[in-house]
């Protein structure tokens, strides 16, 4: 597939058949996905391939109460987690009870074909946020093109898959389960799969809806 159209075209998928991914099939994807940029080169990122049926099932709990949570604040009208948010409204949110519903993919969780736990080795980022009075993120530049570059290399393998981190809700029982000690903290889980549908056409918005020249309120950028 073409460099581009991997680009305009790799959407998140959640909805996949039964067929099972090969191994082979995996290590080729890992294989291209360590060429992914990180700072100093530290290639952080470590890689847990989760096959046992009972640590899927685990897992699956662990997702189905993070996307429970979800949903109780969507329901609230709020952005879920969102750094800006009242964590009052937030939480008067939750205590009026989480949501029951899950939806099919949080439901169906260890019946993902392939499930990749992504976790970053928090020795070896150079967080120049670290101490920062606000939310940070600048260490997971050095993480989260690995984890695109696993969709990016599945696509190739005619793979689709998504990027979650409504796990990392639970991060202390995910560690558990799957034996992660510290300083391992998660990234994501990427969930993989044959597509029932390939996407085809992502919505995104236009160039000049976010980018400008000079300042943020001048002229729009574009041609």
């Amino acid at each position: 597939m073409e460099l581009i159209e991997a680009l305009r075209t790799t959407g998140a998928v959640r909805d996949f058949t039964d067929r099972a991914v090969d191994d082979a099939v995996l290590a080729r994807v890992l294989d291209t996905a360590r060429f992914a940029p990180s700072g100093a080169n530290a290639q952080a990122w470590r890689v847990v391939v989760v096959k046992d049926f009972v640590k899927r099932q685990r897992l699956r709990d662990c997702y189905v109460k993070g996307s429970q949570e979800y949903l109780s604040l969507t329901a609230a009208g709020l952005r879920p987690w969102s750094p800006t948010s009242d964590r009052q409204a937030e939480a008067r949110a939750l205590a009026d009870g989480k949501s029951s519903a899950v939806g099919d993919f949080a439901d169906k969780f260890d019946e993902v074909p392939a499930l990749l736990a992504v976790f970053a080795d928090l020795s070896m980022l150079a967080a120049v946020d670290r101490d920062a009075d606000r939310y940070t993120f600048a260490g997971g530049a050095s993480l989260y093109p690995f984890a695109w570059n696993i969709l990016l290399a599945a696509r190739d393998e005619g793979l689709g898959g998504v990027i979650t981190t409504i796990a990392i809700r639970e991060e202390h029982e995910v560690k558990v389960i799957l034996g992660a000690p510290d300083p391992l903290a998660l990234a994501a889980v990427i969930a993989l799969g044959y597509p029932v549908r390939q996407p085809r056409r992502l919505r995104r918005q236009p160039v000049s809806s976010f980018a400008t020249v000079d300042s943020l309120d001048g002229p729009v950028f574009g041609v």
